[in-house]
């Protein structure tokens, strides 16, 4: 196996690359800017305009991105979540200690904390708690209902096992009535799945570098 390697996107901020896969953890043209437009801002912030307190489960934990920005719009909009993140393949702590986000974000303590561990249950503030997991979403029996999934697995191509029907019924399964679905992903056979599984499909403009984003509504 190559060795990831540590890139920085056009916004400053750091991402993955994975050489055997071909595969970036996030978009070229901005890291940061993606995840706040794709997770935060059409999911989570959605999601806030009815409930303040909110069940998230995340598939694909990589750098932590997603859950420092979720946490840090917990501290900033007094939101009480509870943040599910499956990670089958934790990356190491060299190179989680090389990643920025802590420099362009701030919240170092948190970040260092989600990374603590990459098994078991985290209170990372008081009103915000990760319970991290090495678990494939293949495998995962959902514990609860949720009101959020974010859904930043590799693409279709890279992982087509993760973008089936299949998976998107157990996921329109586990969410509450209402509950949303938001991935990077526009292809139209990821959108014919979820609507097979029962969701409801929005095309949202996508991140800078991306024509187009889905949202899924249970």
């Amino acid at each position: 196996m190559s060795p990831l390697q540590l890139i920085t996107t056009e916004d400053g901020s750091h991402s993955i690359y994975n050489p055997d896969l071909k595969e970036h953890y996030h978009s070229t043209h901005g890291a940061i800017q993606e995840s706040r437009h794709v997770f935060v801002e059409a999911g989570l912030n959605e999601v806030r305009k009815t409930k303040t307190a909110i069940r998230i489960l995340e598939i694909g934990f990589g750098t932590g991105l997603n859950c420092l920005l979720s946490a840090i719009e917990s501290l900033e909009k007094g939101l009480s979540i509870e943040y599910t993140s499956l990670e089958p393949f934790p990356l190491s702590d060299h190179l989680i200690s090389l990643l920025n986000y802590p420099e362009t974000l701030g919240h170092g303590d948190l970040f260092n904390l989600m990374h603590s561990t990459d098994q078991g249950e985290l209170s990372i503030t008081g009103n915000f708690l990760l319970h991290r997991s090495r678990e494939s979403l293949l495998t995962f029996l959902p514990p609860v209902k949720y009101e959020l999934i974010y859904f930043d697995a590799f693409a279709p191509d890279v992982q087509p096992e993760l973008w089936s029907e299949a998976v998107f019924q157990k996921l329109f399964d586990c969410l509450v009535p209402g509950g949303l679905l938001v991935t990077y992903c526009a292809k139209g056979q990821v959108k014919r799945n979820m609507k097979k599984a029962g969701f409801r499909i929005e095309r949202l403009p996508g991140p800078p570098g991306k024509r187009e984003m889905t949202r899924g509504i249970v």
